[in-house]
């Protein structure tokens, strides 16, 4: 009679639970996050990419939620600071364009940050970095956060329209937008025909610009001058 397999041993760690590191698995999420969107992400997803057994994954996150709250501290301790100038919108700005620089890399998952709540320093760090200027300018704490969160999600919001501009935001290819130009000025509407020039096209970093001055004008309209001595 022939032998019997030996049984599977107990305690065994599953398939590729010792090459697993926390990094990787933030990496292949992001990769599900890059091909398919946030609401592809699950255990199954993430083990799929890494080739390893989805149990492997409970060792370093819990679920689904302890992927995507990985990738959003991954996405803010991630930014690179800039050094301080004093200045409320030099320093806004500056946070603004490298947290743009890290959110064009995986635009898809910038959406993440609005909606996570994280607890690590290294997620809070930027929060932190926008809060002590806002206080430095004379914001007191609750306008603090409410103006932080307005900048945030008008941040997020431009990334997005940034990557995914379609017809309604013009184009800035050439023949495009004297095509768009011809199409829009045959719509008889007056006021599409009047900006027809303007709505065909479409200047990501001149759009990325305008609309951070317009959100620092807010900002420094909301916050009192500081007291002449």
């Amino acid at each position: 009679m022939a032998s019997q397999a030996p049984p599977a041993r107990r305690g065994r760690p599953p398939r590729g639970a010792g090459q697993l590191t926390r990094t990787r698995i933030v990496e292949a999420t992001l990769d599900v996050i890059d091909r398919d969107g946030i609401d592809s992400v699950g255990i199954r997803a993430v083990a799929r990419v890494l080739e390893v057994d989805p149990k492997s994954l409970y060792n370093h996150v819990d679920g689904k939620d302890g992927l995507l709250d990985a990738v959003a501290e991954h996405l803010l301790g991630s930014i690179e600071l800039p050094t301080r100038s004093g200045d409320l919108r030099t320093d806004l700005r500056a946070i603004a364009n490298a947290f743009r620089d890290r959110a064009l890399v995986h635009p898809a998952a910038a959406a993440l940050v609005l909606t996570r709540q994280l607890a690590s320093v290294a997620g809070l760090a930027p929060i932190q970095a926008v809060l002590e200027i806002l206080r430095a300018a004379g914001c007191a704490p609750a306008e603090s956060v409410h103006v932080m969160r307005t900048l945030l999600a008008t941040l997020i919001g431009t990334v997005l329209r940034e990557v995914n501009a379609g017809p309604v935001y013009g184009t800035s290819d050439t023949d495009g937008i004297a095509a768009r130009q011809a199409i829009l000025e045959q719509s008889g509407l007056p006021a599409v025909v009047e900006a027809a020039p303007y709505l065909a096209r479409f200047d990501r970093q001149a759009e990325f610009d305008y609309t951070i001055d317009l959100a620092l004008d807010m900002v420094t309209a909301r916050i009192p001058p500081a007291p002449q001595h």
